[in-house]
């Protein structure tokens, strides 16, 4: 198993445009389906809960990192954490990376999620599986916001 994902999309938008998206907290929010409960803010937790159908019940959480426009945001966060009953405070958080690029035809979005090789082993498998699959949804999700 690998210890990170990375997913590339091209996006028929300005990187100004794929900026926003992907750090102003309500257009994230609409893509990422959740609802956070304010602005991203480098050095500062972000929080909020997912409005995905099925996993309504998780809050979502994570450290903004960086902020540096127009070509990298990103943030720590504890991956597929969605047990209510499990304390995940003590697990090492991974690190998701979003580097966007001008192209002639608008950007290039890079989604890079790294650190699983310190997720606990015995959820380390599912954690990766569930990410991946994840990620490959919201660069769907993503394009379709900034596309249409």
């Amino acid at each position: 198993m690998s210890a990170r994902i990375e997913k590339t999309v091209e996006l028929n938008a300005p990187v100004e445009r794929v900026w926003k998206a992907i750090t102003d907290h309500r257009e994230f929010g609409e893509w990422f389906r959740v609802q956070l409960d304010g602005p991203f803010v480098p050095g500062e937790v972000s929080s909020g809960h997912i409005t995905y159908p099925g996993f309504e019940h998780v809050r979502w959480q994570a450290t903004v990192k960086r902020m540096d426009e127009p070509d990298l945001f990103s943030f720590t966060w504890k991956p597929y954490a969605i047990d209510p009953n499990v304390d995940y405070s003590k697990e090492t958080p991974t690190l998701v990376e979003f580097r966007l690029e001008p192209t002639a035809t608008g950007t290039r979005l890079t989604v890079t999620e790294s650190g699983f090789e310190n997720v606990p082993a015995h959820r380390r498998a599912e954690a990766f599986r569930m990410n991946e699959g994840g990620w490959a949804e919201q660069v769907r999700n993503i394009k379709a916001h900034v596309e249409r």
